[in-house]
C-alpha cells in the first residue's frame, strides 16, 4: 500500500435497506482496490426528538440498540471475517448530517439509492439527494441488487 492510500478511508451510509446493503458492498470492495479502510456510518435520533409529541426514552438503550443492529447488518451482509475489517460508527443525528461530517476528508461517500423511507417510486431518497449536493468529497450512489 502506498503512503497516499495509507490514510484513506471510504465512508458508506447504512440503514438496512436493501441499497444501504449494496453500497457496504460495494465500498468494501472498492476499499479493497484502493487500499482505503471502510467507516460504516448508521445514524439514530431519539423519537420525536424534534418535536413535543414522543415520551421521554432512554438515549443510551437507543444507542445501544443501534449498535447492535449496526454490527448485525455488517455481518449479515459481509459475513464475520469481513465485517471485522469495516469500522462501525453509530452517531445520533439527522442522517444527513451525520454523514457529510463523517466523510470531511474521505476518498468517496458511498450511499444507497433509496433508504428505509420514503416513496417505492422514487429514484433517489432525500439522503442520498442531498448527500450528493452536498459532500466535499465523491459520492456513489449505489441501486439495489436486483435477484
Amino acid at each position: 500500500m502506498d503512503e497516499a492510500a495509507a490514510g484513506a478511508r471510504v465512508v458508506v451510509g447504512v440503514d438496512g435497506s436493501p441499497s444501504s446493503a449494496a453500497a457496504l458492498r460495494w465500498a468494501v470492495r472498492y476499499a479493497g482496490l484502493t487500499g482505503a479502510t471502510v467507516d460504516a456510518v448508521a445514524s439514530w435520533d431519539l423519537p420525536g426528538a424534534h418535536t413535543w409529541s414522543a415520551p421521554a426514552v432512554d438515549a443510551d438503550v437507543d444507542e445501544d440498540i443501534a449498535r447492535q443492529a449496526l454490527a448485525q447488518e455488517l455481518q449479515k451482509v459481509l459475513g464475520a471475517e469481513s465485517a471485522g475489517a469495516v469500522r462501525p460508527l453509530v452517531v445520533r443525528g439527522n442522517p444527513v448530517d451525520v454523514l457529510l461530517k463523517a466523510a470531511e476528508g474521505a476518498e468517496a461517500l458511498v450511499v444507497g439509492s433509496r433508504g428505509r423511507g420514503g416513496f417505492a417510486r422514487a429514484l433517489l431518497g432525500s439522503v442520498s439527494q442531498h448527500v450528493a449536493h452536498h459532500a466535499r468529497c465523491p459520492v456513489v450512489i449505489v441501486r439495489p441488487e436486483t435477484g
